[in-house]
């Protein structure tokens, strides 16, 4: 394909970003802790030549196991495991910078590369929630300006120990009995508020050069890392102008530190409910919404809004004087709130215009309408591509890649088969040079030297 190009990722939320996607006829109850399942959804994707699958992850349960599944396997085994049974899709997995140290990361992260031939993408995130702290020895969350402020030193270690080893560090001479040129590994030495890490990295440098870094979050802090460091972004908007707002926002952020040529990619969260027909996919929504309990949609909606669920009266609007959570999750507090103020909807049909689920935005419709709406925010330049949340596992993939792919496909929107085969030459990114790497040197001519 030549000229712009349209990026797809599918975020596997274990049974589909519907709550009750587990309840719905053909759905394995189990399917959220079977690998089976992972390994399933990310062949459809690979049979729809998306670029990538991604992996969320918690390290405690924050949600109401109750009623849903949960995010539990770890998600970098997960990966391994798909890995071993696909060819050519991406493979992003989330890993906290607040409950984990560099060196693990990067050694995780560039072992998985070295696994899967350079199609893997580690998604930075910053730990809020307070179940978490507390399974790591804190009595709660970090502070947010700090949790940051680790995330920036955390990513910039752990670029530097992808970049530790040259290129052509591994020699392998049998012959002459070199294996490494030792002088092409190089400590990084670093000394930080956060950290103390000499280097070098034990693992060679990986097949794109180091895995691809994705960002998602939407809070200032957020931006700014992701403008210093991403090469994509998984946003969340809920309507094409604040989606255009974002996206000239973090180019404009991204330039500060002289980063040019569209990254990074501008990713959108997209949760979709596919019927042939409208009322066919009006149905289906119906469906999951009367199996979805309320208790659940307050609880949950409370949670992310942070205020006591007492305050939120089904049938009014949402109380005014609701703040900004200072340690919590601020991109799907700002989609919520926003949803809400800018539709004017009471709390029972916010819940509702969310499916019970989170903020990112939800399309209802035939491929065709679905289609159109991907097509319209592509070429606008609200989103570079869509990171897709199926309302039901895998049944809602299929009919994606069966349906609204080959119209994206006959409207020349997307590719028709891989050109490449890392995730960096899916997504359209530079590998990148060590920053340790000294330019060659010409030898120096030897006259009258004879051979």
């Amino acid at each position: 394909m030549s000229g712009r190009q349209l990026h797809l990722n599918v975020n596997i939320l274990h049974a589909g970003f519907s709550p009750a996607a587990w309840r719905m006829d053909g759905v394995d109850p189990h399917a959220a802790f079977d690998v089976n399942h992972y390994v399933q959804v990310a062949r459809i994707a690979e049979r729809g030549t998306f670029d990538a699958i991604f992996l969320a992850d918690q390290a405690a349960i924050a949600d109401r196991i109750d009623y849903r599944p949960i995010t539990s396997l770890e998600p970098t085994i997960v990966l391994a495991t798909i890995a071993a049974a696909t060819e050519r899709i991406g493979l992003i997995a989330t890993a906290s910078t607040s409950f984990n140290e560099p060196y693990n990361i990067a050694r995780r992260f560039a072992t998985l590369d070295h696994v899967s031939g350079g199609r893997i993408g580690w998604n930075i995130v910053t730990t809020a929630d307070p179940a978490s702290a507390r399974n790591f020895g804190l009595t709660g969350a970090i502070d947010h300006g700090r949790r940051y402020e680790r995330a920036a030193e955390f990513a910039e270690i752990v670029k530097a120990l992808w970049d530790s080893w040259e290129d052509d560090a591994f020699i392998g001479d049998v012959a002459g009995g070199r294996f490494v040129d030792a002088a092409k590994v190089h400590a990084i030495e670093h000394k930080g508020a956060h950290f103390s890490v000499h280097g070098p990295h034990n693992v060679p440098r990986s097949p794109q050069g180091h895995p691809v870094v994705v960002q998602a979050g939407g809070s200032d802090d957020g931006k700014e890392l992701a403008a210093r460091h991403a090469e994509a972004v998984f946003s969340a908007s809920q309507s094409l102008e604040e989606a255009l707002s974002y996206a000239q926002e973090l180019k404009t952020r991204a330039q500060i530190y002289g980063r040019t040529g569209g990254v990074p990619l501008n990713l959108a969260g997209l949760a979709t409910i596919i019927g042939s027909t409208e009322a066919e996919a009006e149905r289906r929504q119906e469906e999951l919404w009367d199996r979805i309990p309320l208790d659940y949609s307050l609880t949950r909606l409370s949670g992310v809004l942070g205020i006591d669920r007492e305050r939120l009266k089904l049938d009014e609007k949402l109380p005014e004087g609701i703040q900004l959570p200072s340690n919590g999750g601020h991109t799907f507090f700002k989609a919520t709130l926003t949803l809400a103020r800018s539709n004017g909807f009471t709390v029972r049909q916010l819940i509702r215009a969310l499916n019970g689920s989170t903020g990112h935005r939800t399309i209802v419709g035939t491929p065709e309408h679905i289609a159109d709406d991907i097509e319209r925010w592509f070429l606008a330049g609200a989103a570079d591509g869509f990171n897709l949340i199926p309302d039901v596992l895998p049944t809602g993939l299929e009919v994606f890649v069966d349906t609204v792919v080959p119209i994206l496909r006959r409207r020349g929107l997307f590719r028709t088969d891989y050109e490449g085969r890392t995730l960096r030459d899916h997504l359209g990114l530079a590998r990148p040079e060590s920053r340790f790497a000294q330019p060659p040197h010409k030898a120096p001519a030897l006259l009258g030297a004879t051979h």
